[in-house]
């Protein structure tokens, strides 16, 4: 696997260098994020602050990246994150707003900052974040901050953000733990911001 050159003084320098070489990756992160799923429920309960990879996400204002804005006919990360939990034993169950459930099996755009799941610069799995990659071992949002994507063509991995169009499905009881997932995908332009 090839090591992001840390002496890189723009991250978008080592777009191809970033990209995961192990296909179990995918795993890694999807398990990760339903770990990390469990926790905006205690945090809530016991009144504390959430742990890193759970919430909507942290935009870090030292990023070299802007935070994705609101754009007319894309999905708000602010709506899909709108979502709450409530554990039930050894899962969490999600409690998804009317808004969020107007979406399920509906045509949608939905912007993102890619996170790659398959090895490769063309990605036809991967995972969208409400805010970027920090750590390329690192799940950046709860599942609430996270759209699974399957396209139907490949899609070039970029540090930029992606936006793409398919069908949105919301999931109640996914066994990775993720809230949203976007199937035959393709890209779309991504609007100004």
């Amino acid at each position: 696997m090839s090591a992001i050159p840390m002496n890189t003084a723009n991250p978008r320098d080592a777009v191809s260098a970033s990209a995961p070489a192990i296909p179990a990756m995918a795993a890694v992160l999807l398990s990760a994020s339903a770990l990390l799923s469990a926790a905006p429920a205690h945090a809530q309960a016991a009144g504390g602050a959430m742990p890193m990879g759970s919430g909507p996400g942290y935009h870090d204002p030292r990023s070299p990246f802007a935070p994705l804005k609101e754009i007319d006919g894309v999905v708000s990360w602010k709506l899909l994150s709108s979502v709450t939990v409530k554990a039930d034993k050894s899962k969490v169950i999600p409690s998804f707003p009317s808004g969020v459930l107007a979406l399920d099996k509906r045509t949608v755009k939905v912007q993102g900052f890619m996170m790659p799941l398959e090895p490769g610069d063309k990605q036809s799995h991967f995972l969208l974040s409400s805010v970027p990659t920090s750590c390329s071992f690192c799940v950046p949002a709860g599942p609430e901050g996270l759209v699974e994507v399957r396209s139907k063509t490949p899609v070039r991995y970029t540090l930029d953000v992606v936006t793409v169009e398919g069908q949105m499905t919301v999931l109640n009881d996914d066994p990775y733990g993720m809230f949203y997932r976007v199937t035959q995908a393709v890209q779309a332009a991504t609007p100004a911001r």
